[in-house]
């Protein structure tokens, strides 16, 4: 038994060996995510794909020059026709380059429609970027609190573990040099392995969490060694009004400013599909010049060099006079398009609202059991003091100390809890508002 003790304390000792101590802030930790997070990269190159594609150029608004070169090589064979010119097998070779302009002067408002359409879709890709920013920072920070609500878990653990090992240490003692209840000494050797195997265990899920963090923050700079969370969870943040909270949601949350966005486009299309019942102008012109050898092959008897060159411009006005009502219904359906956007953001505006409202009453509820609870704890942490000191004159035996030992163990980590529950909660209503994203944007 006491070669199984000595190893692992061995092991416990080896495993808490230190490196160099690395600080990481919560804010600091979500900086570097935001850096270096791909899909926060990868939005930010989306977004900056539909910032490029924003151009007058892109809707069509200039007109087009087209360079073409041909290259024509034909064969005949004249050698059973009669009525030829040419007898003989005649070779013909020309070249023909062309330049062609076209510019569509009138296409019923599509090209500025288009470019409304080209701007939407910029703030469109901004707000998912935006939205993705707002993930990536709730995520680093529910990672980084939970990291160190493990942490915490570990040290309750640790401190549990060595209050066991003094007991078990000091009973050893006893039974060598008195005549000591084995009991006792049995009682507390088996408590000590119980909470040497759960501070083993808490290690196993403490570094578990670190990694989940550091996956997020991805920067190989940073490792679990040494690393050291400074922002406890205990912090002291504010009340939350629902008036107040539901009018930020309004204003920012990044899901109802995408439905927006998305009536926005269902307008514009209405708009074009309005500009099909539009005639259209165009203009096209071009020059294209022409070379051309013709030669007999089997003896030469004939050879020739032509050239030409022609200009044109041409003016075309086209109208659709009727094609089965087709573009009068892409229209009706469009609009119908246009009230279904605006019947989703009035649901989504109801659920947010009823969301909100129970995420705070929620908040609340939490709020109230942090206080609870670090009332009760104060009362535990009392018991305990008062049961070690009765146990140290006789009052009580090991089993009575070691149920208030638990007890204080088991309000403490409802203590952890309810502080991390209130922390998630005030993120989630902190990400509806739209404000977790302003505030590390700033």
């Amino acid at each position: 038994m006491n070669l199984k003790i000595s190893s692992l304390l061995v092991f416990i000792g080896l495993s808490s060996i230190g490196f160099a101590q690395r600080d990481l802030s919560a804010s600091e930790a979500v900086f570097i995510s935001l850096e270096k997070n791909y899909q926060v990269i990868i939005s930010g190159k989306q977004h900056s794909i539909n910032e490029l594609n924003n151009r007058w150029s892109e809707a069509g608004a200039f007109p087009t020059v087209d360079l073409t070169l041909m290259n024509g090589n034909t064969i005949q064979d004249n050698t059973n026709n009669p009525f030829t010119f040419i007898p003989g097998i005649v070779l013909t070779q020309s070249i023909n380059p062309s330049l062609t302009a076209n510019w569509n002067i009138f296409t019923g408002f599509a090209v500025r429609i288009s470019k409304e359409r080209l701007e939407i879709l910029e703030n469109q890709s901004a707000n998912n970027a935006m939205a993705v920013i707002e993930n990536t920072i709730q995520d680093v920070l529910k990672a980084y609190y939970t990291a160190q609500l493990q942490h915490d878990r570990k040290d309750l653990f640790k401190s549990v573990m060595e209050l066991s090992k003094d007991k078990m240490h000091y009973y050893e003692l006893k039974e060598k040099y008195s005549n000591a209840n084995t009991l006792e000494l049995m009682q507390f050797k088996n408590q000590y392995l119980t909470d040497s195997t759960n501070l083993l265990m808490q290690e196993i899920s403490y570094d578990n969490s670190v990694r989940n963090l550091l996956l997020l923050v991805n920067d190989s700079t940073i490792t679990a060694e040494g690393l050291n969370l400074t922002d406890k969870m205990d912090l002291k943040v504010m009340d939350v009004d629902f008036s107040e909270a539901e009018t930020e949601m309004y204003s920012n949350n990044q899901n109802l400013t995408n439905q927006y966005i998305s009536l926005e486009l269902q307008k514009t299309n209405t708009a074009f599909q309005r500009s099909f019942l539009y005639p259209t102008l165009s203009f096209q012109a071009g020059v294209q010049p022409g070379w051309s050898w013709i030669r007999e092959i089997q003896n030469n008897a004939f050879e020739a060099e032509t050239s030409n060159l022609s200009y044109y411009g041409n003016i075309n006005l086209r109208y659709s006079i009727f094609n089965n009502w087709k573009n009068k219904r892409a229209v009706e359906v469009s609009k119908i398009q246009e009230e279904i956007s605006t019947l989703n953001i009035e649901n989504i505006k109801m659920t947010l609202s009823s969301t909100l409202k129970n995420l705070i009453a929620l908040y609340n509820a939490r709020v109230q059991l942090v206080s609870i609870s670090q009332e009760n704890l104060v009362y535990s942490k009392k018991a305990l003091e008062l049961s070690q000191e009765r146990f140290a004159i006789g009052g009580i035996n090991s089993i009575d100390l070691a149920s208030f030992l638990n007890n204080y163990q088991n309000t403490l980590i409802q203590h952890y809890e309810n502080l991390f529950n209130k922390m998630d909660t005030y993120l989630e209503i902190y990400k509806m508002t739209g404000k977790i994203g302003l505030e590390y944007m700033k």
